[in-house]
C-alpha cells in the first residue's frame, strides 16, 4: 500500500512565544550597531538602534491620536520608509495594520476601510497614475472642512484620522511628520507598559486577498502567525546578520512585509529597498551598489531583470540566496537565475496569505533538479496533506487539493464567519484551492489551481505542464495557458505568449513545435501573442481576466468553463 500524501514539519527550533513588539525591541538591542534599513529612493540608511528610536516615536504618535489596542489602521502606499515604520509601530501600539492594495481605486478603498472599520488611514501622496490624496478626498469631501482627527464622513463612518506622507498634508489631514515628533519619557514608559499587556495571539495585520469573484476577503493574521513564519523563512535561507536582502516585492503583501522586512528583523539582516515599485534597472543597481547577498522576487521580476539590455554590466557576484515565489517558477528561468545571477542558494516557496504565508520551502542545499521541479518541503511546525475529490488523503504521486494546518493558519476572514468556515474545516485544515502532488521523499509539486484545471474531452490537463514545455521554445519569453469553453470537447486550451524582443512567430509554428513532443490533446487550439499579462501588484498572473478577454474575443461571453 502506498504512503499517504501527508507530511509534518519537525524542527529543533521552538516557536517564538512573543509579540512582534517585544521581539522587535530584543532584536534591535542585539543588533543595535548593524544597518537595519536602506531605502535608496528616499536616501535613508538607519542602524537597528536608530530604527527602534524612530519606530518608538511613531508608536507613541499613534497612541497620541487616541487609538486603542485592537483598532484598525489602514496603510495605502508603495514601498517607502514610512511603511516600515508603520509596520513595527502599529504592532508595538497593539493596533491592527490593514494593508490597502496600492492598485485600489475609490470603490475598492471604500469597501476595505468600511469592511474592517478603520479608524485611521496613512497614505502616500500617490504613485504613477494613482492619486491617493485625491481619491480619499472624493470619498470623504468632509475633510476639506474638518480639523485632523475630527472627520465625520458619510461614506466612511468609522474613519477619524487621515495621515498623509510627504511634505505637506491636505486640509483635514495630519502630516506623517506629526507622528515622528519627539516623545516624552512618560510616553515611552506607557508604550512599554502597553506592550507587556499584549498577547501574541492577538490580530496584528489584515490583508485583503484578491479574489476572482465577489469582494476581497480580509485575512486576519496574528503576531504568532507572521513572526514565526518570518523566522522560519529566513532560517531556510540561512539568513544572518551579515546578509543584505534586496526587497523589490511590495510591502503591502506578505512577500514584502513578512518574508522581507520581518524576516530581516528575525535574523538581524539589512533590508534594502531599491524603489517605490518594481523597476528592473533599480533592482540591478541596488544589488550591485549595496552588495546585496539575497534577493526576493516573483518569476516575472526575475525574467525582467535577466532580459534587461544592461544586465551584463552589473556585478551581481555578492548574491547568494533569496526567494522566487508568488506564482509557479518556470524551470528555465530558475536555471538562468542560479547560473547568471550567482544565486546558487536560491529557494522556492509556496504559500498563501491565509497561511502567513509560507508552508513549503526548498533548502539552500536542495539539489537544483528538485528545486526547479517542486516547491520544497513542509515548514517546521506545519502539516500538509493532499486530498482527493472525496476529501480523503490521496496516495503519494496522485494529485489533489493541498491543505495546511498549524500555527501559521490565519485567525479567519475579518467579519466573515461563513467564509472562514468554508476555508478552514473543523479539524483546522486550511483548504488552499491548489492542486498538488507529493513525492515519496515528501517534496510537493504544485500542478495548478483546482479552478484552473482544464477538462478537454474527459482528459484532465494541467496548464502548468503545457507552460513548462513551451518555455523550451527559443523565441518564447513568457507563456500562460488557460481553458476556454468549447461545444465539442467542453474546453479547449488557449496559450498567451510573449515573445522575446525582435522575434516573430505564428500559431502554426508553435503548434508544430508541440507535435510529436506532447499529447495531441495538450496542444493549444488558440494562440495569442501578447505584450504582457494582466497581473496583480505582486506579479501574480490573473488568469481569470485572461479568460474573460478570450470569451469576449471568441464571442463566448456569458459562457462558463467547467
Amino acid at each position: 500500500m502506498s504512503e499517504p500524501s501527508y507530511a509534518s514539519g519537525a524542527g529543533s527550533q521552538p516557536l517564538i512565544g512573543l509579540t512582534i513588539g517585544r521581539f522587535f525591541d530584543q532584536a534591535c538591542e542585539r543588533h543595535a550597531a548593524r544597518q537595519a534599513l536602506r531605502v535608496r529612493h528616499q536616501d535613508v540608511s538607519w542602524s537597528y538602534a536608530e530604527l527602534r528610536r524612530r519606530v518608538d516615536r511613531v508608536a507613541c504618535g499613534l497612541l497620541r491620536l487616541g487609538l486603542n489596542p485592537g483598532d484598525r489602521v489602514g496603510i495605502w502606499s508603495q514601498n517607502r520608509v514610512e511603511w516600515v515604520l508603520m509596520q513595527f509601530a502599529a504592532a508595538k501600539a497593539g493596533l491592527v495594520l490593514v494593508n490597502i492594495n496600492p492598485a485600489y481605486r475609490r470603490a475598492e478603498l471604500e469597501y476595505a476601510l468600511n469592511k474592517v472599520d478603520c479608524r485611521a488611514l496613512v497614505l502616500a501622496p500617490g504613485f504613477k497614475s494613482s492619486d491617493y490624496v485625491g481619491m480619499i478626498r472624493e470619498l470623504a469631501p468632509e475633510l476639506d472642512a474638518c480639523r485632523p482627527g475630527e472627520l465625520m464622513a458619510e461614506r466612511l463612518p468609522g474613519l477619524r484620522w487621515v495621515v498623509a506622507m510627504g511634505e505637506a498634508a491636505a486640509p483635514g489631514m495630519l502630516p506623517f511628520s506629526a507622528l515622528e515628533a519627539d516623545v516624552e519619557p512618560g510616553e515611552l514608559a506607557a508604550l512599554q507598559a502597553l506592550g507587556e499587556t499584549l498577547q501574541f495571539d492577538l490580530p496584528v495585520n489584515i490583508q485583503f486577498t484578491s479574489g476572482t469573484t465577489g469582494h476581497p476577503k480580509g485575512a486576519t493574521l496574528s503576531h504568532h502567525n507572521i513572526l514565526n513564519n518570518a523566522f522560519f523563512v529566513g532560517d531556510a535561507m540561512r539568513l544572518g546578520p551579515d546578509d543584505r536582502l534586496c526587497i523589490p516585492v511590495p510591502l503591502y503583501h506578505c512577500f514584502g512585509m513578512v518574508m522581507g522586512s520581518l524576516c530581516c528583523l528575525c535574523h538581524g539582516a539589512a533590508m534594502v529597498f531599491p524603489a517605490e515599485g518594481f523597476d528592473a534597472l533599480a533592482v540591478l543597481e541596488a544589488v550591485a551598489e549595496e552588495r546585496c547577498t539575497a534577493l526576493h522576487g516573483v518569476p516575472t521580476m526575475f525574467i525582467a531583470m535577466l532580459d534587461h539590455p544592461d544586465f551584463a554590466g552589473f556585478d551581481l557576484s555578492s548574491l547568494r540566496t533569496g526567494i522566487m515565489a508568488g506564482s509557479p517558477c518556470p524551470m528555465e528561468v530558475m536555471r538562468k537565475v542560479v547560473a547568471r545571477m550567482h544565486m546558487a542558494e536560491l529557494t522556492i516557496c509556496y504559500g498563501m496569505t491565509e497561511t502567513s504565508p509560507v508552508s513549503l520551502q526548498s533548502a539552500v542545499d536542495t539539489p537544483l533538479e528538485l528545486r526547479v521541479g517542486s516547491v520544497g518541503f513542509v515548514h517546521p511546525h506545519v502539516e500538509v496533506k493532499i486530498i482527493d475529490a472525496d476529501g480523503r488523503i490521496a496516495p503519494r504521486g496522485q494529485s489533489g487539493e493541498l491543505c495546511v494546518r498549524g500555527y501559521s493558519v490565519m485567525l479567519g476572514y475579518w467579519g466573515d464567519r461563513e467564509m472562514s468556515a468554508a476555508a478552514i474545516d473543523e479539524a483546522g485544515w486550511m483548504h488552499s484551492g491548489d492542486l498538488a502532488t507529493m513525492r515519496d521523499n515528501g517534496a510537493v509539486n504544485i500542478v495548478g489551481r483546482v479552478k484552473d484545471m482544464v477538462i478537454r474531452g474527459g482528459e484532465n490537463i494541467y496548464p502548468r505542464e503545457i507552460e513548462e514545455f513551451l518555455y523550451r521554445h527559443p523565441k518564447i519569453l513568457e507563456v500562460q495557458v488557460i481553458g476556454v469553453p468549447d461545444a465539442r470537447y467542453g474546453e479547449e486550451l488557449c496559450a498567451w505568449i510573449r515573445l522575446r524582443d525582435g522575434e516573430a512567430a505564428s500559431g502554426d509554428e508553435i503548434r508544430d513545435f508541440c507535435r510529436g513532443n506532447i499529447a495531441h490533446y495538450k496542444i493549444p487550439r488558440y494562440i495569442e501573442f501578447v505584450d504582457g499579462f494582466p497581473m496583480t501588484v505582486t506579479g501574480k498572473i490573473q488568469k481569470y481576466m485572461m479568460r474573460q478577454k478570450m470569451l469576449q474575443k471568441l464571442g463566448l461571453a456569458g459562457e462558463e468553463t467547467v
